[in-house]
């Protein structure tokens, strides 16, 4: 590989100069930290004012990774963490959990029924992707496995860590310190965003994509809402109309079904609007 690349590029390339440095000899200057190149230095590089550097590094890390596999769309899932798969829903923590562990069979035939359309384009198109986790986001990417398919998890480090579910691939398994530059990838190749019931994380990460198709900073996409009785319970849309924060038109926005099989139907109808 190193003769190779010395061919292709007259200059010494950084993986060439970070393996040389292992073999210095070692004196005190060469085991200063000022010496380690800047890009192999950790403490360096954890430094307060490398924050810019590696909100870009977080940012271009799975974007390249996803384009050299030629993935072009995602279909999004979003949705608790904490709601069992059925054979668990005894096990739940609450009866209202467990009641809402038919969601969890919901989002595992959506990701199925969609990675069978993803499979048609080679895995270019409708790739599921979910926050890498138990739960819904569990259940998005053994759908996907079901199909012989494979999905995305964009994992965040959280304090109390937890390893991304089995059923992610493993390729496409990636890590967060930033929540806005994940966010930003969850988005990014949207072709369609399900939200399932869920918590704090689910409602950040559902309003925040909400915010931006309401405000034309991301065209207009399916938008599907598992789980009525749940969404109307949590939230009081109408309250909002009426109080004048939201107009009625942005109820539009959003569409509500209860099965896999409404949702596939309402992504196939899709017509994106007039600009």
């Amino acid at each position: 590989m190193i003769e190779e690349d010395e061919r292709s590029h007259p200059i010494r390339d950084s993986q060439q100069d970070a393996i040389a440095t292992r073999h210095v000899p070692d004196t005190p200057q060469t085991r200063a930290p000022a010496y380690k190149l800047a890009f192999t230095d950790t403490d360096f590089m954890l430094r307060d004012e490398l924050r810019p550097v590696r909100l870009q590094l977080e940012l271009l890390k799975p974007q390249m990774i996803m384009d050299a596999r030629g993935i072009r769309s995602t279909i999004v899932l979003f949705g608790g963490a904490r709601i069992p798969a059925p054979e668990q829903r005894d096990s739940a923590k609450t009866p209202v959990l467990g009641a809402l562990s038919h969601y969890y069979t919901e989002a595992r035939t959506f990701a199925r029924l969609m990675t069978e359309r993803s499979l048609e384009s080679y895995g270019a198109e409708n790739v599921i992707c979910t926050g890498g986790g138990p739960g819904v986001m569990e259940a998005g990417n053994l759908g996907a496995t079901d199909a012989g398919g494979v999905s995305i998890g964009l994992s965040i480090v959280l304090p109390h860590e937890q390893a991304p579910n089995p059923y992610v691939t493993p390729d496409l398994c990636f890590n967060f310190h930033y929540f806005a530059i994940r966010k930003m990838h969850f988005l990014m190749r949207a072709k369609a965003v399900t939200v399932f019931p869920g918590g704090f994380g689910t409602l950040d990460e559902m309003f925040e994509a909400l915010t931006l198709i309401q405000t034309g900073r991301m065209k207009r996409i399916p938008f599907i809402l598992f789980g009525t009785e749940f969404w109307h319970q949590i939230i009081n849309w109408q309250a909002l109309v009426d109080a004048g924060t939201i107009s009625a038109s942005d109820l539009d926005l959003i569409r509500f079904v209860e099965t896999a099989e409404e949702a596939v139907a309402i992504i196939d109808a899709w017509v994106e609007p007039c600009p």
